[in-house]
């Protein structure tokens, strides 16, 4: 029986039943690997011997009668993750020879619950793309196309589960490394609210592995359904025991309904500052006829969204002006102050004060009041990840000369950015979620936000939607 393209879910209760063990369902996976990945390359470190004696250890300990959450589940796990003994570079080859000595927390926890990890997953150089490539581990492809992008920054994660390479990943997102990627490719991926997964040891080689309050960024779980997210996502969520004492669990509340009928959901296709290709609205409007036809109140639009003009200039502004403190630039060109595009808005945040930030901080917590307002309203908005479906490779050296084709007209490459900002500056959870096909049969998908640690429901909307629609196929 081939197992690649089962869920965790699935492979689970085999393994209880006794029908697969864990050292069969790890070699199948290697196997697949070793005979696929040479196109692909989505695994850039591949860590085989240990999890070939990871998987004895986890069929060993069901032979004892133990049974933790992912017990002997083959997963893999983004390159920025430490773990011990493998290298963590971010494609950043001044570091091609960085040794973590200790795990990252979230891969703690992956083998806690005892999952078999595979290997570790490409990213571009210093997760600051969107695409997958860098000097050390070269580019991953698409599956489903391999002259397009898989995405960024966690598209080899996304490229993995796409083609059978593990049941699960987990990655991280800033700018829609999580949404993007697995828009791209097919499968499922979840931003949790901002703080609820602890992410030490998901950190720049250049870094100490500290427990920081991250800004935007997360740590959050890639499947192939969105019940193996939430699956994964519970063995995630939680603090950091070096800041709270014990690794205890975050409560998170139940979904707000368990019938796709009772939803409330605000559906938005179009952005004031970018165009949305055909493909990705037609979507959109894909999971907007299965919510109506399901019996959800679904709205078009509503008074109570706050500005999305606005929402992506203060994104912009905290997210650049967050990354050149981690990574300095020379002094840019300054715009003329009449420019108001989202170039500018960049360029100025490059050299953004501690005052300015506090300006933009200051303008987040306006949003953040107008979504809690939002969300009395509606339970979740529907909206897409990225404007267009995956896109060919560019490695034009400069991103900002790169430009983003949306139905045959150009924008500034960045400027794609904006939907996945519109969950990240305000720090809401999203989850990513299979919508179909474009014409030319590359995935696309929606993501749907939801209430600031209400999680669970965003999560049990995407399963609902699984039902209606369909959700992951494998590539041909």
């Amino acid at each position: 029986m081939e197992w690649s393209f089962r869920t965790a879910e699935e492979l689970i209760a085999a393994m209880r039943a006794g029908a697969v063990t864990s050292a069969e369902l790890t070699d199948e996976a290697i196997a697949r690997i070793e005979r696929e990945d040479k196109t692909v390359n989505a695994i850039c470190v591949p860590d085989f011997d240990r999890a070939r004696a990871a998987a004895r250890r986890a069929d060993q300990a069901r032979a004892r009668g133990e049974d933790r959450p992912l017990l002997g589940v083959p997963v893999t796990v983004k390159e920025s993750y430490d773990i011990a003994g493998l290298p963590t570079t971010w494609g950043m080859p001044p570091h091609r020879d960085h040794v973590p000595a200790e795990d990252a927390v979230q891969v703690s926890r992956l083998k806690a619950a005892g999952a078999v990890v595979l290997g570790k997953t490409n990213v571009p150089l210093g997760l600051q793309d969107i695409q997958s490539f860098n000097d050390i581990y070269g580019t991953t492809v698409n599956p489903w196309d391999h002259a397009r992008t898989s995405g960024g920054s966690s598209g080899g994660s996304a490229a993995a589960l796409a083609s059978g390479f593990g049941a699960l990943s987990i990655g991280s997102d800033i700018a829609g490394s999580l949404r993007t990627p697995a828009h791209f490719c097919g499968v499922y991926a979840h931003k949790p609210t901002l703080g609820l997964a602890a992410a030490r040891g998901m950190v720049a080689p250049s870094e100490p592995a500290f427990p920081v309050d991250l800004d935007l960024a997360v740590v959050g779980p890639m499947a192939r359904t969105a019940r193996d997210l939430g699956l994964l996502l519970d063995v995630m969520a939680g603090p950091d025991p070096l800041t709270h004492g014990v690794a205890h669990r975050l409560a998170l509340p139940p979904a707000r309904h368990e019938r796709l009928g009772d939803f409330r959901v605000l559906v938005i296709e179009e952005h004031p500052l970018i165009a949305t290709a055909a493909a990705v609205r037609a979507g959109v409007n894909r999971v907007a006829d299965a919510l109506a036809e399901g019996g959800a109140r679904v709205a078009r639009h509503s008074s109570l969204l706050p500005d999305l003009t606005e929402a992506a200039t203060v994104y912009m502004q905290l997210l650049i002006s967050g990354s050149v403190a981690r990574f300095p630039l020379g002094s840019p060109d300054r715009p003329s102050a009449d420019d108001e595009s989202l170039d500018a808005v960049r360029l100025r945040a490059l050299a953004f004060s501690h005052r300015d930030w506090l300006e933009a901080n200051n303008r987040r917590e306006v949003h953040r009041h107008g979504w809690r307002q939002l969300f009395a309203e509606f339970d979740a908005v529907v909206c897409p990840s990225t404007p267009t479906p995956a896109f060919p490779h560019d490695h034009t050296p400069n991103p900002m000369r790169r430009r983003i084709d949306i139905d045959g007209v150009g924008y500034p490459y960045f400027d794609q950015l904006v939907w996945a900002g519109l969950a990240t500056m305000p720090g809401l959870p999203a989850t990513a979620v299979p919508a179909g096909r474009s014409p030319e049969d590359l995935p696309v998908g929606v993501q749907l936000i939801g209430p600031m640690f209400e999680d669970r429901t965003p999560l049990r909307l995407a399963e609902l939607l699984e039902r209606r629609i369909g959700g992951f196929r494998a590539p041909k």
